[in-house]
This record gives C-alpha cells, structure tokens and sequence, in this order.
C-alpha cells in the first residue's frame, strides 16, 4: 500500500472528479489553508452545522437510533463552539474514492493546537459523498469555526490489490451521501 501524491490527486480529480469542487492548489492567503499538498487533500468545512444542545438538555444519545432533538441547525460562515461543545458539520466538497484506494483523515493543526478534536471515519473503497464529521470543544472557552477554509487533510492509500467487495458493493448505508448524516444502522429487513 502507498500514499499518493499531489501528481495523482490531480489527476484523478480531472480524470474521474474524485474530488468536487477541486482545488489545484494549497491556498491559504489569510485562510485556513485548503487544496492539493504535497501527499494529501485539504479540503473545507461547509457552512451547514448541527450544534448540539448544552443548555439544559437532559438527553441521552443513541447511536444505533439518534434523535436530531438534541441538535440545532445552523447555517453561517462562522460556527461558535461553546465550551465542551460539540458540532457535527461536513465537508463542502465531495469525494469519489476509487475502488483501489483507501483514504484517512486528520484534522488541521491549526484546529488542534486550538483545543479542537476532529475525529472521522475511513473513506472505503468507492465510498462517495460529503464527509460527516464530529469537532469537540475541548477548552473551557469558545472556538471559532471558519466555513469554506480548511477543516482536515484526507490522504489516499492505494492498495496493493483490489478489494473483492467495496463499500458501493455493500450498499453501505453513508453512500452518496449529502448534508449531514447522522448515525445509522441498518435492521435486516432494510436494503
């Protein structure tokens, strides 16, 4: 398995638009920066939040059945995340990963060295959609979150053989996926 590199990132954007909108380029002037680096993809925060209720909420979540209750929508080119707060958001662009790769993320130094703990799941092989991310507070005081710069870097691993069934094959239950998802799991009786 190797990690790919800027070369490719590119030219599978072009060939098979693995990644849209696209970003030739690291741009940063001023900005978070986002765009093609030298083994990855930085890529941004949309400006659609749902903030979950701190201020008296006496909920209890369950991953298997949540419940959007807990949570505000919110739309903005600014997210204020309160104290130990909590956000899920997603990513403005959306991926295509090939059925021979596999890709990782991890958040921005620049949201991390400011208390900010980003956590993602895998992209499977021939997952595609917009990334759904948690971002947790860790501070006793609020963070800023800036929509339409960067959020996190997604690095591709292309594997040595192809995988006999891929993420599309499973049906998986995050595919094409746009706005946010929230957690889901699948009964039998579902297809």
């Amino acid at each position: 398995m190797s990690i790919m590199s800027d070369k490719w990132i590119i030219e599978m954007a072009a060939k098979c638009g693995m990644i849209e909108p696209f970003e030739r380029s690291l741009i940063s002037d001023g900005r978070i920066s986002y765009g093609v680096s030298s083994y990855g993809y930085d890529f941004r925060l949309s400006r659609e939040f749902k903030m979950a209720d701190t201020v008296g909420a006496n909920l209890e979540l369950d991953p298997k059945n949540p419940s959007p209750e807990g949570f505000a929508d919110f739309v903005g080119d600014i997210c204020v995340i309160p104290p130990r707060g909590f956000v899920i958001a997603r990513s403005l662009e959306y991926f295509r990963i090939p059925r021979d790769v596999l890709a990782v993320c991890l958040g921005k130094s620049t949201y991390t060295r400011n208390g900010l703990l980003i956590n993602f799941a895998p992209f499977e092989p021939e997952w595609e959609g917009h990334v759904t991310f948690g971002v947790f507070n860790s501070l006793p005081f609020s963070v800023r979150l800036y929509a339409g710069e960067g959020i996190a870097q997604v690095l591709f691993f292309k594997a040595d053989s192809i995988c006999e069934t891929s993420y599309k094959d499973r049906k998986g239950k995050y595919q094409a996926s746009t706005g946010i998802s929230f957690s889901r799991v699948v009964r039998e009786n579902e297809s």
